[in-house]
Order: C-alpha cells, then structure tokens, then sequence
C-alpha cells in the first residue's frame, strides 16, 4: 500500500466513518484550503488506485480494508451512481437475469440513456451504454437492492427483448 498523507487518512477516514463511498468533490471540499488541494488529492489517489472515477463530478472510494486495492459493489448500484440516479434504466441480459427470466450470468450491464454511451470498466465489471429517446424511459422501474434505490427495465418489457434476441 502506498503511504498516505495526513490529509488523506483525515479524507478517507472521513468517509469510511460516514460510509459514504460513492461521493462528490463537495462532499470533500471542507478538507481543502483551495481547488488545487482538491484536484491534486483527487490525482493522487485516483493514481494510487484509492479512488475510482465514475463520472465527471462522481467517485468512488476503495475502503482502507480492501486488500490489494481491489473492491467491487453490486453493479447496479454501480450503474446507478455512474447515472446520478436518473434518465437511465439497466436493460438487456442484466435484466433477464434479475427477473429470472434467464439463468445466463451477464457479461456486461447494458445501461439505457438518452444522454450516455459507450463503454466503461469499473470494478472489474464492464458497462455498455445505450442511447435510446427520452419517452423510452418510461419502460423503467424503480427497484431496490441492498438499501440502494436503481432503475431497470420492467418485467413485461424484458420479457419483450428476451423475445427479440
């Protein structure tokens, strides 16, 4: 593990202590004297691999307990947080699967969007995203896992896709 400054265990204690691992640049800023402190911390430890990146004002912290800085969290969690947790739903395979209609474990997480695409790889998992129009977000709905609200197609809806593939 790479030696982190007093700043940084004050930052990342911070955060463990209030279990926020997904959090913001302003959620963190009271430990900074200015915006530069803000960005270099953020460099660093996205360089040390102690942060994640998950969107332009979105990160996610590896706990201090994760050996080798390795750590993975569901991935629809995941996906919802990369979404700021609106206009999106997870769609496809990862959809099937949740509401068994497939016993086939999904190689990626299809993310639906009007406004995102392309692909990431956080957390050893790859994500797909998928532009659609706006109106389609209506064949989502609000689901909860592990405490964690998120937004996957509607049972009727996958059960359609299912049929197409």
């Amino acid at each position: 593990m790479v030696n982190l400054s007093k700043r940084a265990v004050k930052v990342i204690s911070d955060l463990e202590f209030q279990q926020k691992y997904y959090f913001t640049k302003k959620d963190i800023r009271k430990h900074f004297d200015s915006d530069k402190q803000l960005v270099d911390f953020i460099y660093n430890q996205r360089k040390n691999k102690r942060i994640l990146k998950l969107n332009k004002d979105k990160y996610f912290l590896i706990p201090i307990k994760a050996r080798y800085n390795v750590w993975t969290d569901n991935p629809f969690i995941v996906a919802d947080e990369i979404m700021n947790g609106k206009n999106y739903y997870i769609g496809g395979w990862s959809a099937s699967k949740y509401w068994k209609l497939t016993d086939q474990i999904p190689m990626q997480i299809d993310v639906y969007s009007p406004n995102k695409y392309g692909k990431m790889q956080v957390m050893n998992k790859r994500y797909v995203f998928h532009r659609i129009r706006g109106e389609a977000l209506k064949k989502g709905i609000k689901k909860k896992i592990e405490g964690h609200q998120f937004i996957i197609l509607k049972k009727g809806e996958s059960e359609k896709w299912k049929l197409n593939k």
